[in-house]
């Protein structure tokens, strides 16, 4: 799976509690992403295995909203968010310089 920007912030965000259920706008609210964004996101990590998903039982008129679509990181899609963002973050560190450069004049 390709690791995008949007991608590491949502597997950022579920990884720091990988056994909570998360909803579509808390998601959004910990990610900064928008719903056109986080959705097509969410359908991607899940037909990949790596997200399972649940409806939230509650009857919504005495909620006085939706039911909620939870999602939660399988052990598997865990391991391989971790795997993911450190091969991320080993690919964007920036080498110290092993000399220093010194003006010719």
């Amino acid at each position: 799976m390709r690791i995008t920007v949007p991608t590491a912030r949502v597997l950022a965000a579920l990884l720091a509690d990988p056994q909570a259920d998360r909803y579509g706008l808390d998601l959004m609210q910990s990610t900064g992403l928008a719903s056109g964004t986080l959705y097509p996101l969410l359908h991607r990590l899940m037909e990949a295995g790596w997200l399972t998903t649940r409806w939230e039982e509650v009857d919504p008129a005495a909620q006085g909203r939706p039911a909620r679509r939870y999602y939660r990181l399988t052990a598997a899609g865990a391991t391989q968010a971790r795997q993911a963002l450190a091969e991320m973050q080993a690919a964007t560190v920036v080498p110290e310089p092993t000399h220093t450069v010194r003006p010719a004049w």
